[in-house]
Order: C-alpha cells, then structure tokens, then sequence
C-alpha cells in the first residue's frame, strides 16, 4: 500500500497537535474553575472570620455571646475523635489490603469481597452513620460518645485505605518478590521485609487522605448524636498512675469542629456567622495540613526507598 504524500501528513500532525493543544487548553480551565472557586472560598471565609483568629477563640468554650465563643471543646473533640479513627482504621485497613492482595486465593469469594470494598468506598456517609446507630450507640451500648464517633469515622474510610493499600503493593515490581524467594524468603518474610515497606509511601498518602476526608464529616457524626453545645472537656488521654493511661475519655459526650460550625451557621447573629467563618477557615487549615503531611512523608518514605 503506498504511503500517502507528505503534504498529508504534515497535515494530519498539524490537526493533531491542534487538537493536543485544545484539550491542554480545556483541561487548565476546568482546573482553574476548581482552584478558583476554592481558593475564593477559603479567602472569604478568612476576611469574615479573621477578627476572632485570637488566642481566646483557640481557649474558650462555647458561649451563648458570640464575643465570649471559642472552639476548645470542638478541636480538643475532633483531635480525640480522629485518634480513635486512626488506631482503628490503619491497623485494619493496611491488614485486609495486603491479605487481599498477597495472601487472599484468587476465587469468587474474594472477587464479591473486591467488588464490596470498591462499592463501599462511594456509599454515602450518613449510610454510616445510621449503620453506627443500630450497631455502635445501641446494640454494643457505646452511647453517644467519642468512641462510638471515632469507629464510626473509621468504618467510613475503612475503604479508602484497604485501596490505597491494594494500589500501593500493585505497584511494586514483580521482581522484588521473585528476588526475595529465590533466596529462601517466606511469603511472611517477603510481605514484612519488602512489600509493606516498599508500599509504605502510597499507604501514608491513601492513610492521610481518608483522614482529612472524616475530620470535615458532618452526617455520620449528627446522626450518632454528637453535642451542638458543649462546655466541658473529656477526661486526659493521659494519667499520672501506672499505666500512665486513661480510657474514661473514651466514653465522654463530643462536639467536633463540623458540628460547631453547623450550629453557629444557624443562628441568625452576624457574630456567629463570623465565629462560623473562622472556624472553617480553621478546618480547611488543618485538612491541607493533613494533605501537606502526606506529600512529605511520601516524599521522605520514597527518598529512604532509594537510597
């Protein structure tokens, strides 16, 4: 078949590059309508709420004066919340992934299982929530407390880790693990030695995403029934007898930052708006800060793998 003119093909490169170029040009705007509209946001809510970014508004409880109001409760609630969340979630997550994909047989069984946590990762998050309900507040007695929050959270990106982990080891080459049984290595050894440290960097990211994603959950967290008004804080972590732990905080009523800015947002007073704004100026800080750990452990774990 002869080939066709060379006039022709310049001109099919020239249509193709056009076209590159239009999509190029497409996608920076699609991307530039997103980061726009966030990056407005987030400067909105920082010029309404930049007058009580004061100390007092980090240290106060909750106040029916806007003036007086501050967030202790709600930070100190999310932080402890969140570390129920972690200690659950990651253990498990991290376990299930790498048993589905280095241990489990390759069966119907563990394609139904596959398919679920794919699906689970999408169910909306107030499903968790009422499935919380039945099962953490009334049938296992847990009440309305911080444990029964944070398993809540956990079952929510329970999810997303057991995918990131499942992606993270499908990543690493095929050789690692041909190279560590040749010289002898059990499956245990190789999945200990090699496969989680190698697909610890993917793990964190997915780890760390799933958490900033449950520290700005709101229906899973009403639905279990978290206070709107609270002026106390749960018992310390921490104790001063051996073993210098304590776990009555575990059971202790919480507010958490979404949950107080649901409530400032329904008051009409122009001061609670303010106290609104601040506060999730404050949370959008504390999710990127969460998402710029991720990229530098990432960074760092990837670094340590290569030297």
């Amino acid at each position: 078949m002869p080939l066709p003119p060379l006039d022709a093909i310049r001109s099919i490169i020239r249509t193709n590059k056009r076209w590159d170029l239009f999509f190029a040009i497409a996608g920076f705007l699609a991307l530039l309508v997103g980061v726009l509209t966030f990056v407005a946001l987030f400067l909105q809510m920082a010029y309404s709420g930049w007058a009580r970014l004061t100390p007092e508004f980090f240290t106060n409880f909750p106040s029916r004066r806007a003036s007086q109001a501050g967030i202790l409760s709600a930070w100190v609630g999310s932080l402890l919340v969140m570390l129920v969340t972690a200690v659950t979630a990651v253990p498990l997550g991290v376990a299930a992934g790498t048993y589905l994909e280095e241990y489990a047989p390759r069966n119907l069984v563990t394609d139904i299982i596959e398919i679920n946590v794919t699906n689970l990762a999408g169910v909306p998050s107030i499903v968790y929530g009422l499935l919380a309900l039945g099962i953490f507040v009334y049938s296992f007695g847990f009440g309305q407390s911080i444990l029964s929050a944070g398993l809540t959270l956990a079952l929510l990106i329970l999810p997303i880790v057991i995918v990131a982990t499942r992606e993270s080891i499908r990543a690493i080459p095929e050789h690692i693990r041909e190279g560590a049984y040749a010289l002898g290595a059990t499956r245990w050894q190789v999945t200990r030695d090699h496969i989680v440290p190698y697909s610890m960097p993917g793990i964190m990211t997915g780890v760390i995403i799933g958490m900033s994603r449950a520290i700005g959950e709101t229906a899973p967290i009403i639905t279990i029934g978290a206070l709107t008004f609270i002026a106390f804080l749960p018992q310390s972590p921490v104790s001063s007898d051996f073993p210098w732990l304590n776990f009555e905080w575990l059971w202790s009523g919480f507010t958490v930052m979404p949950i107080q800015m649901f409530n400032w947002t329904s008051r009409p007073e122009e001061a609670f708006q303010q106290n609104a704004a601040a506060a999730g100026f404050i949370l959008v800080l504390m999710t990127l800060s969460m998402n710029a750990l991720a990229i530098w452990v990432r960074y760092r774990l990837r670094k340590a793998i290569k030297w």
